[in-house]
């Protein structure tokens, strides 16, 4: 007696005699998945993956399937896009630059803050409130009409690509987003310390912060640190170089900030590896930032 034909359960069209080993459901050839032993359908296999823990990295990131650098080429493209910008409205810089306490006259002059303020002056900057300024100026460059121009975005990015790349891939892309952000305003909690009323803007500050992470992951994972610290001593010439047209300030503070985090991210009990522990973490330097900002917005302004 002849089997009754059977139909694919996804082509009803079409007979077939194979049956997934785990559902035991017919499928047809265009429906076969080949596993260790006999097939499995389609829904098998998609059910098997989500099953799968996704590969993390020794820092806890999870370990992008992808090998593209997204979050680099995205602060890369901000970068561009907000000097591109700057060009068209030059007052983009006065206005979201990272400056501390100033004095600004009625024609927009801006003058050293000396601790209070006059009549026909008004206070501008972090200290009156403008906290922003504290990330937003570290996507802005120096203006094309200064001495070092577009060329200090050139540079910035050459060392993001370079270094953003390497970190992106250790630490994940959330954990690699966060780093950076946090170095940019470490570097501008920094100025705002030592320095509120200089005017400062650039990348540079959350690059020192990843050429630090760029350190301590390489020496946690026991690499060949010559090389690495030869990279690091030129960017510390950098630093002092640069300090010419651009703030040492603000590179130390990226600097600082970025190696912290880092070394929190690399050396931190395995337990403490969760993301819920390192989102802790780092919300609690976050709120160490403001409050030093806020410590120091009292001091300049007697706290009123």
């Amino acid at each position: 007696m002849e089997a009754a034909a059977t139909m694919c359960y996804r082509h009803p069209s079409y007979e077939t005699y194979v049956r997934c080993v785990r559902c035991d459901r017919y499928i047809c050839p265009d429906c076969m998945r080949e596993a260790s032993v006999g097939h499995h359908c389609v829904e098998c296999v998609r059910e098997g993956q989500r099953s799968v823990r996704q590969a993390r990295s020794l820092f806890g990131g999870t370990v992008p399937r992808a090998a593209a650098p997204v979050v680099t080429y995205v602060l890369m493209a901000l970068n561009i896009v907000a000097y591109v910008v700057e060009v068209v409205r030059s007052e983009t810089v006065d206005r979201f630059g990272m400056v501390g306490a100033v004095l600004v006259d009625v024609s927009g002059e801006r003058y050293y803050y000396p601790g209070e303020t006059y009549p026909g002056f008004e206070l501008s900057g972090v200290a009156d409130g403008e906290w922003y300024r504290l990330l937003t100026g570290a996507f802005l460059h120096l203006p094309p009409d200064t001495s070092f121009g577009v060329m200090h975005l050139v540079f910035n990015m050459l060392a993001l690509w370079n270094l953003g790349r390497a970190v992106e891939g250790q630490l994940g892309r959330a954990r690699y987003l966060a780093l950076y952000l946090l170095s940019a305003v470490g570097g501008s909690v920094l100025v705002y310390l030592i320095s509120p009323e200089t005017p400062v803007v650039g990348a540079s500050g959350a690059i020192f912060g990843l050429a630090a992470s760029f350190y301590v992951i390489n020496r946690r994972l026991g690499r060949d640190m010559r090389a690495v610290n030869r990279f690091l001593a030129g960017f510390l010439l950098w630093m002092v170089i640069s300090a010419v047209f651009t703030s040492w300030e603000g590179h130390l503070g990226g600097l600082l900030t970025g190696g912290l985090v880092t070394y929190g991210l690399a050396y931190a009990p395995a337990r403490l590896r969760t993301s819920a522990a390192q989102l802790a973490g780092g919300a609690v330097l976050v709120v160490l930032l403001a409050v030093v900002v806020a410590v120091r917005t009292a001091a300049l302004t007697g706290g009123g």
